[in-house]
């Protein structure tokens, strides 16, 4: 990474995190841990887990995930998480925008207007 980036990966994360978090949850439920690994595989989306668990009690309290314990053979129980309703609904209408977002993000930065 060049000097700057990591300023505005900050920036980009927030905005983007808690609906990547979603898409997560959308194909199956996952336990914190797993998330986690999933985001920061590549250091781009999720730069450590101390934000991800703050951000996963929000979308807890916003309805759109829900939480189930369930036994580990390799631990103690895990907390699950699992899109709601609510959630989807969330999901699919970021999915819409996003793409929207994105390509006037695109065509600016390709010198062209959105």
């Amino acid at each position: 990474m060049e000097p700057g980036d990591s300023a505005i990966l900050t920036h980009l994360r927030r905005g983007a995190l808690e609906h990547c978090v979603l898409a997560l949850l959308d194909a199956e439920p996952m336990y914190g841990l797993d998330i986690a690994r999933r985001l920061g595989d590549d250091g781009v989306l999720l730069a450590g887990e101390g934000t991800l668990y703050p951000l996963l009690s929000r979308l807890r309290k916003q309805g759109l995930v829900e939480t189930t314990w369930a036994e580990s053979s390799a631990g103690p129980p895990r907390r699950y998480y699992a899109l709601t309703a609510q959630g989807q609904v969330a999901l699919a209408t970021f999915r819409r925008t996003w793409k929207t977002f994105r390509d006037a993000v695109d065509t600016t930065l390709r010198g062209g207007h959105p």
